[in-house]
């Protein structure tokens, strides 16, 4: 295979929202530190919502990109807490993957703390292709061709050889 029409991931995103700031939200920071051993960066709300509470600017979550061999190991520890079973419709248009996990302790090796307490988070998995610096670039920034784009038959392809990944169907029950 062409080396240039190989899939690889760009990063992977672990969020968890939390809602509100304060001591809650320095807790799930412990816990995303624990197991992607990064440190996290919180994000702020954009708009207002008096009915749950948030005010505009305030911190209502926090996130950690990682990327090369510590979004391997993140991914596969992860992945692992939900049995390693992907549905096709978790792959958008661009092959990029979104999966959740409801709760951290289903993550082989991490147990319930009272002082952290349990929290579900959000992950998402950036795929590209060698060149897509193209499109990043400050000067002389191109468009990526539609042959050279990932797709999700890519990435779906890419995960099962990578990480051993189980295709459920729709039709399945959890």
């Amino acid at each position: 295979m062409n080396p240039m029409q190989q899939v690889r991931i760009a990063k992977a995103t672990v969020n968890i929202g939390v809602g509100e700031g304060g001591e809650k939200l320095a807790r799930a920071e412990k816990l995303i530190e624990s197991i992607t051993n990064q440190k996290p960066v919180r994000t702020i709300s954009k708009v207002t919502n008096p009915e749950f509470g948030i005010r505009k600017g305030q911190p209502v979550a926090c996130k950690v990109t990682l990327r090369g061999e510590k979004a391997h190991k993140s991914i596969k520890l992860i992945l692992s807490g939900i049995d390693n079973k992907i549905s096709p419709r978790q792959f958008d248009r661009q092959g990029n993957l979104s999966f959740g996990i409801e709760e951290h302790i289903d993550i082989p090796g991490m147990r319930y703390d009272p002082d952290i307490g349990i929290f579900g988070m959000n992950v998402n998995v950036t795929f590209e292709k060698p060149g897509y610096r193209l499109k990043r670039r400050k000067v002389q920034r191109k468009h990526i061709p539609h042959k050279h784009q990932v797709n999700p038959e890519e990435t779906l392809e890419f995960m099962k050889e990578n990480f051993q990944i189980i295709i459920k169907s729709d039709t399945d029950d959890e």
